[in-house]
């Protein structure tokens, strides 16, 4: 029996309802060193007056109004004003590539533009015509001075919020959100108001429903990602205090003071939270430097052996409950998690490893799935089902099948209209009344999704064996000394890896002085040897055909503002493995030559 689907509703109907109870601090972010609130009644004011705003200014309903700014409570106030007022939300990363961002706006024809400072609104008027407001300005484009003319024209006719609104129909666009363009230009993804809330409204109500109404909840993921973007309705139908992080830098000051029950994240800010209680073993040195990694390592195989459903075993278990007493139980209450539920892992794969990582410090992480076209959410597990290794099964609504090629098809309210101004892109990827992700996963007996990998980044070695990428890159992850990896090889003999170290561990393991650049410490043996050594010992347990052997050490990060990462952190494989084909190269010539 198919489960009831909510009821199909606009984005402005959906934050009126959630908004119905009054609350003083719907919405909370940091102001100096504390928070400011804003309460149900305020935000409402303030929607309604930026809505009158935007329409007085000469748009029409349907017209696009790009927002490209961090987080913040005025960043979800543009967004649901520009709703409000009948028009289309163009949301854009504020660190996306100007040429990218150029096109964004072009493509989507975008009437009005809202940044957060005067720096970025000048770079976006080098890119477009239209008229930009800026947040954190004291000029004429003030958002305060925009707010008040369309204060004045609210108090002038009462208000047109409700006519506009009205107006509106669950199927109209109300999303134009653009892909992260890991290979060529960006896809106008189009979601309509019940694709965005049929999502928020299934998923909370599948995965949320444990979290206590009026608790505690942050936000660290960038608004201008779908699936935070969707989150902002989950958090307010379920009527949380929602904080919002500015700086993931001030991440640790942030949860000490919100002490969240859930947060989501990617599984990179997992991998630093434990690189960084490791870091900071070492550097207090003595016996900590060694009781931590032991503790953590400890912590992981036990939770690997309970959770598989395997005996521990007596001399694990004694491991366990010392290294629990010593070190693990004390993670949790310094890192401001001692309320937290769960915290939720997407947008790429969580290794195994580093979860029951976390879970041996009580630290327990849901997993889910799905791609920005399906608004985003397809799977996701539960706080009381949750199969870690797999991102859970259907929310409620929502179909899942494996084609005959491995390819993961979904069907259900939250897949797309189409791609924008791209009928062909749209007829390749809905087909039959499915959506194809390009994403390759199982279904175990269990109904749990597993994805193994993109489609289109398997790759053969001249043996005949398929790689996926994503699978060693994952493994290769587990390392502490490793912050980014990239695994190339199509057409050779066995798989090579380009890894940027996380540097300040690496400096300590191998008493390298402060000063020394990380573009010569890339080429110095010891660190080459070390780093080859950490990567060996990850794929040590993988096929033979997948393990790899040798390495090239990346001099600095890959980073978005050199074209090589997505706005959401996905390495543009083909610009990386292009701009060092050289390197690549030679780990292939040396090995040769030796032979």
């Amino acid at each position: 029996m198919q489960p009831s689907l909510p009821p199909r509703e606009t984005l402005p109907a959906v934050i009126r309802r959630s908004l119905e109870q009054p609350r003083e601090a719907a919405l909370l972010e940091r102001a100096g060193a504390g928070w400011s609130a804003t309460s149900s009644q305020q935000l409402l004011e303030r929607v309604e007056n930026l809505a009158n705003a935007i329409r007085s200014s000469g748009l029409q309903a349907g017209d696009r109004v790009a927002l490209m700014a961090v987080n913040s409570v005025d960043w979800i106030m543009a967004d649901f004003a520009t709703l409000f007022a009948g028009c289309v939300v163009v949301p854009v990363f504020p660190t996306q590539a100007s040429d990218q961002v150029s096109f964004i706006l072009r493509d989507s024809d975008a009437k009005l533009v809202f940044t957060g400072t005067s720096a970025l609104a000048a770079r976006v008027r080098e890119l477009t015509t239209a008229p930009v407001i800026v947040f954190a300005s004291a000029g004429a484009d003030s958002l305060t001075l925009f707010e008040e003319r369309g204060a004045q024209v609210r108090a002038q006719n009462g208000g047109l919020a409700a006519q506009w609104e009205a107006a509106l129909r669950p199927d109209d666009l109300a999303v134009l959100i653009y892909t992260s363009g890991t290979t060529g230009e960006p896809k106008g993804v189009m979601l309509s108001h019940d694709n965005v809330a049929f999502n928020a409204e299934s998923s909370f109500s599948n995965t949320f429903d444990v979290l206590p109404s009026g608790s505690n909840v942050l936000s660290i993921l960038p608004f201008s990602h779908i699936y935070e973007h969707m989150i902002l309705y989950g958090y307010m139908l379920r009527g949380m205090h929602h904080y919002i992080a500015h700086d993931v830098d001030k991440l640790l000051d942030d949860l000490r003071d919100v002490h969240p029950v859930t947060m989501t994240a990617v599984p990179r800010l997992f991998e630093r939270v434990i690189a960084r209680i490791v870091g900071t073993a070492k550097t207090e040195g003595g016996l900590q430097a060694k009781v931590v990694p032991w503790a953590l390592n400890v912590g992981r195989d036990y939770m690997t052996a309970k959770t598989r459903g395997k005996d521990p075993g007596a001399a694990l278990s004694l491991q366990y409950r010392i290294a629990h007493s010593l070190v693990l139980r004390k993670i949790r209450p310094r890192l401001g998690l001692d309320k937290l539920i769960f915290f939720v892992s997407g947008s790429a794969p969580l290794h195994f490893d580093v979860a029951m990582t976390m879970l041996g410090c009580d630290i327990p992480i849901v997993e889910g799935y799905g791609p920005t076209e399906c608004s985003p959410v397809v799977t996701v597990n539960t706080f009381e089902n949750n199969r870690y290794g797999t991102v859970g099964k259907p929310i409620p609504g929502v179909e899942v099948k494996i084609a005959p090629d491995g390819e993961v098809l979904v069907r259900g309210p939250g897949v797309m209209l189409g791609y924008y101004h791209n009928p062909a892109a749209t007829a390749e990827a809905l087909k039959d009344g499915w959506y194809h992700t390009g994403d390759v996963g199982e279904i175990d007996e269990g109904g749990f999704l597993r994805i193994t990998d993109r489609k289109n980044e398997l790759f053969k070695t001249s043996g005949g064996k398929f790689i996926a990428p994503a699978r060693l890159e994952s493994a290769i992850k587990r390392s502490v000394y490793v912050s980014q990896v990239l695994i190339a090889g199509e057409g050779r003999a066995h798989p090579v890896a380009l890894v940027s170290p996380n540097w300040d561990l690496v400096r300590q393991e191998l008493g390298i002085a402060a000063d020394v650049p990380s573009g010569t410490m890339a080429e110095r043996s010891d660190v080459i040897a070390f780093m080859t050594d950490q990567v060996r010992r990850q794929t040590a347990d993988l096929a033979t055909f997948e393990q790899v052997r040798r390495i090239a050490v990346l001099p600095r990060d890959l980073t978005i503002e050199d074209g090589e990462l997505s706005p959401t952190l996905k390495v543009k494989r083909r610009v990386v493995e292009s701009r060092y084909a050289a390197p690549i190269g030679r780990l292939y010539a040396e090995e040769t030559a030796r032979a």
